[in-house]
């Protein structure tokens, strides 16, 4: 018999992970609740759900990127399917643009695996330069940390380090992402700053939570950011804009002769 536990329909009854959804969750739960209870079978436990709000808001929107993007062009095509245009924006989803974050966990835990929340700061710093010298050696590059825009500093850190430590998530995952900024400049020819992708990671991995949760995370919350960039769109167009200078840019680029 093919089933699913996540949900269940009959003609009188839903239910979500076991839980009426009409009697037992509409109304009564909140959305980072639900999202926890749908993906792992839970509601939110101890100071979770301050962590998770917080990385929710962090991912939602990051201006015209890749995804922002894909998504306003698609909905120039089709304005009849904001789906389509929604779901463009989720497809470039990937190691460089808003994705990182699950490779950023997956890379931290595989650094970290000798690490204890007892480990010293001389431990986790020479940890730290240890994998970054051979990530660096290996031509891999370091998830979570290095950015083009705040080469100085990711301003978004300081404020998710202080949510995780007041929730009490601040362990050796954050503290060996910190100790691998630090060293960066030392085994790269400049400084690596860590960067939102690496925060998440730090703090999905810090509540023990699947790793999947980390992407899926910032797929949720960047919905919500696409979405307003198709309103806007809808009320300010962009879009015709944008694909009228990538259409002047070919224009420029054409060589005498060339058929295009």
């Amino acid at each position: 018999m093919i089933k699913t536990e996540i949900g269940q329909t009959t003609p009188d009854r839903i239910t979500v992970r076991g839980h009426d959804l009409a009697n037992e969750l509409i109304g009564q739960i909140d959305f980072v609740d639900m999202i926890l209870l749908v993906t792992i079978g839970r509601r939110c436990e101890g100071n979770e759900k301050d962590m998770l709000n917080a990385i929710m808001v962090t991912v939602t929107d990051h201006g015209l990127t890749p995804s922002a993007l894909a998504a306003r062009l698609t909905y120039l095509g089709a304005p009849e399917a904001p789906q389509a245009a929604v779901a463009a924006g989720l497809l470039g989803a990937g190691s460089v643009f808003l994705g990182a974050m699950q490779d950023a966990a997956v890379m931290l835990r595989e650094a970290g695996r000798d690490l204890t929340e007892d480990s010293s700061d001389e431990e986790v710093a020479k940890t730290a330069r240890e994998f970054a010298a051979a990530r660096r050696a290996a031509r891999a590059p370091l998830y979570g940390l290095g950015h083009n825009i705040h080469v100085d500093g990711d301003p978004r850190i300081p404020v998710l380090r202080a949510v995780s430590e007041r929730n009490g998530y601040f362990g050796r995952y954050w503290r060996l992402l910190l100790a691998l900024d630090e060293t960066s400049s030392t085994v790269y020819s400049r400084r690596l700053p860590a960067n939102t992708a690496g925060a998440v990671g730090a703090m999905v991995l810090s509540m023990d939570l699947p790793l999947h949760l980390a992407r899926g995370l910032a797929l949720v919350g960047r919905c919500a950011g696409l979405l307003g960039h198709l309103i806007e769109d809808e009320q300010a167009p962009i879009g015709q804009e944008l694909w009228d200078l990538v259409l002047r840019q070919d224009e420029r680029n054409k060589l005498p002769g060339d058929p295009r």
